[in-house]
């Protein structure tokens, strides 16, 4: 679910590693940078991971991207950089996605049991390199579902987390998603898209290419970005920045289309609140208020029934999906406030 092509033209244009670290306002004169890219070795894959960080002596955060497949990293250093100035930030490309792609590898290994044990390898290898004994996470749409999954396994190794706009449930929301298009392509008398909802047909779709579809209808009513960003400006910006790999797009793009075919079936039969009931560290959801593509009211429900030691909802009034991208000055804000109130310091 949460797949998808929406982030593609952006990524487009951010995809290459940003070899600047910003500097840090707060960062005292003992304060030292870490600037990484590296690969870590786990059962056949090479995993692309990037630290960054003006101290190295705050607390270290790891996004989880979406998908499955979706390399966000370029995204999140653009949009979400300045919380390099707080934390120790890592920037993970799963298996088959971004950096990690390797077009020999079997597909047939992208599994969420193979996601999560390679997981477990990066967190151990942050904890191991930087000194810390637990780290916190920070999970976008299929991101955060992989977090949660791993929280409930291992407690002991992470201190808080973050769902952003998290999946929850695949057949919940493809129909919430298939039932917002129906409706507003009725109201608004759009009858190219209510022949698109016909030839795609009703939930569950089982199809990566069924997934899509929905996807670009519902981007179409604002239920995927309700604030779009600038995307000459972010294109501008990012050739003068050198953040550019034209050499990687295409390879990029077969790699997210590669990951939601392999992992399509799969993914449609997740359902945390079945499978992650209780969770043993402090749990915090920032949710898009006009999110349709994985239905905000879903996450919502979900975390009010959550078992957990500490739990809140961040509403961002003016996004859909991608929060991180739509509001990111308050998104990154919320973010620091979220760790602290957590003990995250």
């Amino acid at each position: 679910m949460a797949a998808s092509r929406w982030f593609l033209l952006p990524l487009l244009i951010l995809m290459g590693t940003l070899a600047a670290g910003y500097a840090g306002s707060f960062a005292d004169s003992t304060a030292e940078k870490i600037e990484r890219s590296e690969r870590v070795a786990t059962d056949g894959a090479a995993l692309f991971l990037q630290t960054r960080g003006t101290d190295r002596r705050t607390p270290v955060v790891l996004w989880l991207h979406g998908g499955p497949g979706g390399p966000e990293r370029p995204l999140f250093r653009h949009f979400n950089g300045e919380l390099e100035e707080r934390f120790v930030v890592a920037y993970w490309d799963q298996r088959g996605a971004g950096l990690s792609y390797d077009p020999h590898a079997d597909p047939h290994r992208l599994t969420v049991e193979q996601h999560l044990a390679d997981l477990a390898v990066v967190v151990n290898h942050l904890c191991w390199t930087l000194g810390r004994a637990k780290i916190a996470l920070i999970g976008h749409s299929w991101g955060a579902a992989l977090g949660l999954l791993y929280v409930q396994a291992h407690p002991d190794k992470v201190s808080a987390f973050i769902g952003v706009a998290p999946l929850i449930s695949t057949r919940a929301a493809q129909q919430a998603q298939y039932d917002f298009v129906s409706a507003e392509a009725r109201r608004r008398r759009d009858d190219g898209a209510l022949t698109r909802l016909q030839q795609i047909g009703p939930p569950p779709h089982k199809t990566s290419a069924q997934v899509l579809a929905m996807e670009e209808l519902a981007e179409r009513y604002g239920g995927v970005f309700y604030k779009n960003p600038h995307r000459i400006w972010v294109l501008l910006s990012g050739l003068f920045r050198g953040l550019v790999a034209p050499w990687d797009i295409s390879r990029f793009i077969h790699a997210n289309r590669v990951s939601l075919e392999a992992m399509h079936v799969e993914i449609l039969d997740l359902d945390l609140v079945r499978s992650v009931p209780s969770v043993s560290v402090p749990v915090f959801f920032f949710l898009g208020r006009h999110d349709r593509h994985v239905d905000a009211n879903i996450a919502a429900a979900y975390l009010e029934g959550l078992r957990a030691p500490a739990k809140q909802i961040k509403w961002f009034e003016n996004s859909a999906h991608n929060v991180p991208f739509e509001e990111p000055d308050l998104f990154n804000a919320s973010v620091v406030t979220a760790f602290e109130s957590a003990g995250v310091h």
